[in-house]
Order: structure tokens, then sequence, then C-alpha cells
């Protein structure tokens, strides 16, 4: 297991001059640091986490303590060693707290519930040509009452917040989309937090980019955790990507760093011609779309029944040896930046497509001249097309309980 060390690994009090820290915030910290320890090892015990955060036996049985008063942790059953006495390993309670969730999507957009585990306790969706500003709110206002009403009222005092994951920069997108002109005009100016704000004022609101949002899910809750270093591809409507960097999300200084579907690659034509474009022009599932439309099937059917892609098997297959050839350019050029652990593809698509794409970028991968680039294992994300949601769904709890050295600053 890895070391993982607090601010102050001691059990005295902290001067608050000491680098403008103060006693709560260090032990809010910690107490962050170990939940956030419980959510990556599935179950810890207080002698695991002691040893893992450098804290004494007996901080962390009182930090344990205040958690799980708290009711975000529970116990679990004493397992007996081989020395000593019996151990409790501790969990994360899914009812310890909520988030709602909204991803807004070029095709589509999707509520959902989820709870501390990232489990989706309910969830909506609604399909559309293109998003709408005022359609969505009114989704958003007609819908979020029913999620909630599911919850006991204890439990809805534990909703952390709202979270939004949805595409910067919308209506730069209308020629792809094959929009009206001017249809996604409105979102230039349009403050999706402000108007959810509004409507839903005893929550925090909070907003990320759709694939950095997914890429957020896969590290905090999916297989990603495994790696310290990754670049995330997420195939939508339009791909996009993330950077996890020394086991966390990297934004950037604009919030738009892992922008990788503005990656340019070489794109072959039919007639043989190499041009040269983005590869959110390529490995994007509007290009599935359009490849449907033209074999005379709806376009629709992609968005309507997102788990099962068996109907149009040829147009599939076409595309999916485009998207990975292009994929596999992408990856070697991401690279040829950093020398990451692995490379996490994931997307709104079903599982068996999302393990034939990996399979096919694999194998161009290979066949690329790489020499001077650092190897990285090339697999498959483990969140799907939920990772966008639930990544929204998770900005408010992360905000709330997940490891963050601004606390230590805060009066």
């Amino acid at each position: 297991m890895e070391q993982v060390t607090p601010v102050q690994a001691v059990d005295e009090f902290v001067s608050p001059v000491t680098r403008g820290t103060n006693q709560l915030g260090v032990r809010l910290y910690n107490e962050r640091l170990i939940l956030s320890l419980i959510r990556r090892h599935r179950s810890l015990a207080k002698v695991e986490i002691a040893r893992l955060t450098g804290l004494s036996v007996q901080t962390t049985t009182v930090i344990i303590n205040h958690l799980e008063a708290d009711g975000l942790l529970i116990p679990g059953e004493r397992q007996r060693g081989r020395v000593g006495q019996p151990s409790v390993p501790y969990s994360l309670n899914p009812d310890g707290a909520f988030g709602i969730g909204i991803m807004i999507g070029r095709r589509s957009s999707d509520l959902v519930l989820m709870d501390l585990v990232a489990g989706i306790r309910t969830r909506r969706r609604v399909t559309y040509a293109y998003p709408v500003p005022g359609d969505l709110m009114a989704f958003a206002e007609r819908e979020i009452p029913g999620l909630v009403a599911a919850l006991e009222p204890t439990q809805r005092d534990r909703i952390s917040g709202l979270g939004v994951a949805m595409p910067f920069e919308l209506w730069n997108w209308e020629n792809d989309l094959k929009t009206p002109p001017g249809a996604l005009g409105e979102w230039r100016h349009f403050d999706a937090v402000g108007e959810l704000a509004r409507r839903f004022p005893g929550w925090p609101v909070r907003v990320c980019n759709d694939a950095t949002s997914a890429c957020a899910a896969e590290l905090t809750f999916g297989q990603g955790a495994a790696y310290q270093n990754f670049a995330y591809f997420y195939v939508g409507a339009f791909i996009g990507g993330g950077i996890v960097l020394n086991g966390s999300l990297f934004p950037g200084r604009s919030g738009n760093a892992g922008a990788l579907g503005s990656m340019p690659i070489l794109r072959r034509e039919a007639g043989g011609a190499a041009t040269l474009q983005q590869l959110i022009r390529t490995a994007s599932i509007y290009r599935l779309e359009r490849r449907l439309i033209a074999a005379g099937k709806s376009g629709t059917a992609i968005w309507l029944s997102p788990d099962d892609w068996s109907s149009f098997e040829a147009p599939l297959e076409a595309w999916i040896a485009e998207a990975g050839e292009a994929l596999a350019q992408a990856c070697a050029a991401v690279l040829s930046v950093i020398d990451f652990d692995a490379i996490v593809i994931d997307g709104a698509f079903p599982v068996d497509v999302r393990r034939r794409l990996v399979a096919r970028t694999r194998d161009c991968l290979a066949r690329l001249d790489r020499q001077g680039l650092t190897e990285a294992a090339v697999v498959e994300g483990s969140i799907g097309r939920d990772a966008r949601a639930i990544g929204g769904a998770a900005l408010p709890l992360l905000a709330a309980f997940a490891r963050d050295h601004d606390v230590l600053f805060k009066d």
C-alpha cells in the first residue's frame, strides 16, 4: 500500500502561524484524507489508517469515531488476525451524503442522484436534436423533485449540492451538429450555474467540463485509481479528455487541460489522401451517427438505445476502425509529452463496443513508430456512459469530503 502522509503528521496542537494553518484546518484535512483513503481501499482498519497516514492510532481513533458519529463511516465485522486484538474495518456509508448531477450533452442530458460511494439511486434522461438552455432548465426543475423524493427526509438533509457537467463553448459546434444557424448561440451568455442556483437555492451548484468530469469519476470511483498518471479519452457525441498527474486531476489554468479532442491527427479520406484534422472530427460518436444516416438508418438510435448497438453492425465496424486509428495517433502524441502509466478510453457506448475500440486502438498503436516513447498500458475505462453524470454528481461530494489542502489555510 502507498504511504500517504498528512500535512502535519503530529498529534499535538499545530501553531496557527505555521504556514498559515490552524488546528481546525489540520483536523478537517486529516478527516478528508482518511475518507479518501477508505474510498480508495474500500475498507480499512484504524491500525492500517494510522500506518498509511503517519497519525497515531489514538488520533486516528478520535477521527474515525467522529466520522462514524457524523454518519459518514460504518464499521464492518471484527476480523481476528494472528497477533493482537481483533480489528474492525471501516467503509464509507452510502447514505452518508448525496450529490445530484446533471450532464448536459450535445444530444442528450442525464440527471442522477448519487450516494457517497457512487451508487446511482435514481436517474432521468432526455434526448434532443440539440440542447436548448430553457428546455434543460425546465427538465431539471421538473425532474429533480422526483429524484429527491426517493430519499427519506433525514437523507435529503445530506444532499451536498448539485454538479453540472457540460461541454465548454457549446455554440462553436453548430456545423458539426448540423443545427439551424444560431440555434446554440444562446449558450454564449447563458449562466447555467446561476439559473440552477436560483431554482434550487438550498444547494451549492458547481460546474465542470463534461469530459473532465468523466475523468474525475474514473479517478475517484473507477479503475483509474490504480494509476498515478494517466491520460483519459471520453468518447461522447464529441470526444474529449482529461489528465491525471500524481494521483490528482489536473484541470489546468483554465479548467480545460486534457482538451484531447482538439489534438491534430492525420485522417485518411476514401481516395487515400490524408488530411490533418482534429481528433474530434474522427473519433466522435457523431461520426457514427452520420454513417448510420448514410446507410439509411436512424441516427437517433445511438442515443435512444445507448446499451445496444447490435442493429447497425456494418457502420459500427467502419467507425471503430476509423476511430481506433485516430486514437492510436493521439495516444502516441500524448506519450511524447508525458510518460503516462496508462491511457484510459471510455465513452457513451455499450461495453462490447468499448472493448472492440480499445483493442483496435492497441493494434493501431503497435504499428506506429514509437521510438523514444515509454510504453503505457492502453486500457478500458470502467464507468461507461454514466461517467459524465457521475462526475457531475461527485462535484459537491468531492468539494465537501475529498482531500483538499485548502482547508488548512481557511480561518
